[in-house]
């Protein structure tokens, strides 16, 4: 056997190093006894979404094609934005957010979608139709922004 063939066979029997493997089954059982632990000392939940009462609310329809493009139209049918405008690509981005939940339950209609603002300053966004609902949370200010300029119409 080769001098190649021995490193090789020995390196293989060791890619990952043991005291890696072992450090990652304690952290695993770690993180399942701290978790447990909550769960039987109900140790209250920290850090999920408090749903504010809506201040303001529009109902707007969300139409778009396989490119992409979507408009976006208010109850009268007057075209608001499309995702092509200047910082409004996120509305194609929910437009098909919203398109493929109302696929998966097999939706076909083009119901509206309600966009709202919580009393805390959150923007939503609602689909009736599909149950879908997205708090823009972490979108980032653009993205959020796009949406919020629906209400301030």
């Amino acid at each position: 056997m080769s001098n190649l063939e021995q490193q090789m066979r020995h390196r293989d029997k060791e890619m990952v190093p043991t005291f890696l493997v072992k450090g990652m089954f304690g952290l695993m059982i770690a993180t399942t006894a701290l978790v447990a632990y909550a769960q039987w000392m109900d140790v209250p939940n920290r850090g999920v979404l408090i749903e504010a009462p809506v201040a303001q609310s529009v109902e707007v329809t969300l139409s778009g094609n396989r490119n992409g493009l979507y408009e976006v139209r208010d109850a009268s049918g007057a075209l608001l934005v499309t995702s092509a405008d200047d910082r409004m690509g996120f509305i194609g981005v929910m437009g098909r957010a919203v398109d493929r939940e109302r696929e998966v339950r097999g939706i076909t209609e083009t119901a509206p979608i309600s966009v709202i603002r919580r009393e805390n300053g959150h923007i939503a966004v609602l689909d009736e139709a599909s149950g879908l609902s997205v708090e823009l949370i972490g979108y980032g200010k653009d993205n959020v922004a796009a949406f919020a300029q629906l209400l301030d119409q």
